[in-house]
């Protein structure tokens, strides 16, 4: 499926859902992607990417910044704390704050370096012990914590369960989201994200429907 197509099916359920076209923003999902399909992504007009491991991104993003203004680089993966300093200077938007000394690490390393990516919180929704993310029931006193420490918060973030219907998911994360002030919500993937745009999604993660299977797996 075509870039054109996908960014076509966003404005189809933005329209539906009542909303103003271009209020949902396409995180093209380039983990483990070729350079040539990345490449060919760029070429078409779109800036906004999505990687889900710093090394893979500083591996990759630095040339291609040489050649395309206007990157907007969004982490999608988890965050080692040591790796945070490197993930900021990176990426414009992180995704994945999922837990306090995470959190503490990248107010202190924004106060080093005067500046600091867009946040989101990640929230388990489907509390799955394998996956990373702030059980619901602790999302309120999570969020007031980072907004404490003066953290940019966007919004938050979440991963439903594969097997569960995502729309239950995706209006918790909404619900939790209004209530603490937060006004994006990173949800959605190819599968699923008219669905979240329904919802209220203000960032949909699309990767294999852009830009193919992917080559390998990490």
């Amino acid at each position: 499926m075509s870039l054109q197509e996908i960014q076509s099916r966003i404005h189809t359920a933005e329209e539906k859902a009542g909303r103003p076209r271009g209020s949902v923003q396409l995180i093209a999902v380039s983990k483990v992607q070729p350079n040539d399909r990345v490449a060919a992504v760029l070429e078409e007009g779109h800036r906004c990417f999505g990687e889900n491991r710093v090394q893979e991104a500083a591996g990759k993003w630095p040339d291609f910044a040489t050649r395309y203004s206007e990157l907007d680089l969004h982490l999608i993966g988890p965050l080692q704390t040591n790796k945070a300093r490197q993930a900021m200077d990176l990426f414009q938007n992180i995704h994945t704050v999922d837990r306090a000394k995470l959190a503490k690490t990248i107010a202190r390393l924004a106060q080093e370096l005067g500046h600091c990516p867009k946040l989101f919180v990640q929230v388990n929704t489907g509390e799955e012990p394998q996956k990373a993310g702030i059980p619901p029931g602790e999302a309120d006193a999570f969020i007031r914590e980072c907004q404490d420490m003066d953290l940019p918060l966007e919004g938050l973030m979440c991963i439903p369960p594969a097997a569960e219907e995502p729309s239950m998911h995706f209006a918790l994360l909404r619900k939790i989201a209004e209530r603490n002030g937060l006004t994006g919500l990173s949800m959605g993937m190819s599968g699923d994200f008219e669905t979240a745009v329904a919802l209220g999604a203000t960032h949909v993660r699309v990767g294999s429907a852009i830009f193919g299977a992917r080559a390998y797996e990490l």
